[in-house]
């Protein structure tokens, strides 16, 4: 039997959630045993295969053009899609910045910053991505199981991988549903 494949990638966050897998220790070896852990933030490959993978799973939210570009990626790349964390879920802390607007954040952080020297300018290069407002994943692309949690207990984690793995999407409620 062939292993189900796993990428994942993070797009507007803060690299938790990514951690929390980490967390989940030696049970990893476990997850390495059921799937093949293909393109991720933590390995060699960061894009998932062009031949797609079974699970795709995306840690924060979108806020810019290329995070967008990330995530209809990995939307085209996976059979299942997972948005993992509140970032992912609902927008988190990042969406914040949606009460102000992209322009206000722009101004305060490059310019009206006290750490900005006189001369501070907003970055305007082509080749930088063109922020957007803060949104969920579920806002841009389809997904198909949401694990909320800032960031999302190790354990309920490994339950979804496990499910997963064996062809089985996850109910993340009840005791599933941790809070920190």
């Amino acid at each position: 039997m062939t292993k189900p494949t796993v990428a994942s990638d993070w797009l507007c966050g803060c690299a938790g959630c990514h951690m929390s897998l980490l967390d989940i220790d030696e049970r990893i070896l476990q997850v390495v045993e059921l799937v093949d852990l293909r393109a991720t933030p933590i390995t060699d490959l960061k894009q998932p295969d062009e031949q797609g993978v079974t699970v795709g799973i995306l840690e924060g939210g979108i806020n810019n053009t290329y995070n967008e570009e990330v995530a209809k990626r990995m939307r085209e790349r996976c059979k299942i899609l997972v948005a993992l964390g509140d970032c992912a879920v609902f927008g988190g802390v990042p969406a914040m910045r949606n009460f102000v607007g992209v322009e206000s954040a722009l101004q305060r952080a490059y310019i009206d910053a006290e750490s900005v020297d006189a001369d501070g300018l907003i970055p305007a290069d082509p080749e930088l991505a063109k922020m957007t407002r803060v949104s969920a994943v579920s806002e841009v692309i389809p997904v198909d199981v949401f694990i909320p949690g800032c960031p999302p207990d190790a354990d309920v984690i490994f339950y979804a991988l496990a499910e997963l793995a064996q062809g089985r999407i996850p109910e993340i409620k009840n005791d599933k549903l941790h809070w920190h």
